[in-house]
């Protein structure tokens, strides 16, 4: 078990509810990866309006904790109105917040992620806020009070794993209090591994699974990677060293010899 804000869990792994082929495979997918806490884009499906009550049902039936988002938003406004909105239609305190700074890349604005940042946790919502990997932002953002930090392991969508590894275990041993989540850029099951072994308390990931060509596999794969990673940070990683090292030492003569 470990704590994530208020919620006791025993999956370290969220999961997003987008790209998938059906809402059907989605909860399929979801449920073989055994994440207790899923993201959904209030932009993308609006829990009362058309579509989006079918969707809202398909999420309801998962009995999984919510963590809304902000996808999409590019301004402080866009942002903490979107959050808004979403506290009253999902009824949480919770969200993850997103302020886009590049459409390239999609990079979060590390000026106006903090300025809405700020803003949200003085009107009492415990702010999940995706960030690069800089330390100087991580260090502003606990300073205004965040508990959590989800710093990308590289862009969204690109499946590129974890980009600059160095960045991701500074984070970890300068922020030694603070739960720390790899959000975007996880594209297999070796990238979980990887996040969690660092000592990161979980991943959140989306289209790795969700794009897959069977995404209920894939789900199983990233359920066992953050099992194996934890266990393996938990276990105690041996160094790396540069001289090879016999792992069964010589003692003397054998002992037929003697």
């Amino acid at each position: 078990m470990w704590t994530l804000a208020d919620k006791e869990l025993s999956s370290r792994l969220l999961i997003g509810t987008a790209l998938y082929p059906s809402p059907h495979i989605m909860q399929e997918a979801i449920t073989a990866s055994a994440a207790e806490v899923i993201t959904v884009s209030l932009r993308r499906q609006n829990p009362q309006s058309g579509g989006g009550k079918d969707f809202w049902q398909f999420l309801q039936e998962l009995n999984k904790h919510l963590l809304p988002n902000t996808a999409g938003c590019h301004s402080v406004k866009e942002a903490v109105t979107t959050a808004q909105m979403a506290r009253e239609l999902f009824g949480t305190h919770w969200i993850k917040l997103e302020v886009i700074g590049d459409d390239y890349n999609l990079q979060p604005d590390p000026f106006a992620l903090l300025e809405a940042t700020r803003e949200l946790i003085s009107q009492g919502f415990e702010v999940f806020p995706y960030c690069t990997d800089d330390l100087v932002l991580c260090e502003k953002l606990v300073e205004a009070g965040c508990r959590i930090l989800m710093p990308w392991g590289a862009p969204i969508g690109t499946g590129k794993g974890l980009v600059n590894p160095y960045a991701l275990r500074t984070l970890r041993e300068r922020l030694k209090q603070i739960t720390l989540i790899v959000d975007a850029g996880i594209g297999t099951a070796s990238h979980a591994v990887q996040a969690l072994e660092m000592g990161y308390d979980g991943v959140l990931l989306n289209t790795a699974v969700a794009q897959a060509s069977d995404p209920v596999k894939m789900a199983t794969a990233f359920r066992y990677a953050m099992e194996a990673g934890r266990h393996a940070y938990e276990g105690g990683i041996m160094p790396e060293r540069d001289l090879a090292a016999p792992s069964t030492p010589t003692l003397g003569t054998p002992f037929w010899n003697q």
